[in-house]
């Protein structure tokens, strides 16, 4: 599967973004999705994932209260919903698919990845 997000912006603390990533191929439905993130000179860190279905999903604690992941498996794509923006959440973000039945935080679990959209958290 290729992956293409796209969202990415510049936006004053508190605002709000909405990422997309949009997935190729029929099997959209068959892969847990995720979103990571990647802070200039930071590892590469797990932000959300969902379920196939949509019915379950897993969050870091930074991120909890604030973003929501959801999908559309009729459009095969994966959304994050980010709400209420702090500096400390400038990052590259990347979608990424799992074709493990169990949602994980684990970069290694994960076997597709997108090629990132830059968020900026700044006044």
């Amino acid at each position: 599967v290729q992956l293409q997000a796209s969202g990415g912006g510049l936006v004053q603390p508190g605002g709000s973004l909405r990422l997309s990533c949009a997935a190729s191929g029929r099997t959209f439905s068959t892969y847990i999705m995720a979103w990571f993130r990647q802070a200039p000179g930071k590892e590469r860190e797990f932000v959300a994932a969902i379920s196939r279905t949509g019915g379950s999903t897993y969050y870091v604690d930074s991120v909890k209260g604030r973003f929501t992941i959801s999908r559309d498996n009729a459009k095969n794509t994966v959304y994050l919903q980010m709400n209420s923006l702090k500096p400390e959440d400038t990052a590259v973000y990347y979608c990424a698919a799992s074709v493990r039945v169990v949602l994980s935080s684990q970069r290694e679990t994960y076997d597709y990845w997108g090629q990132g959209t830059q968020v900026t958290v700044s006044s």
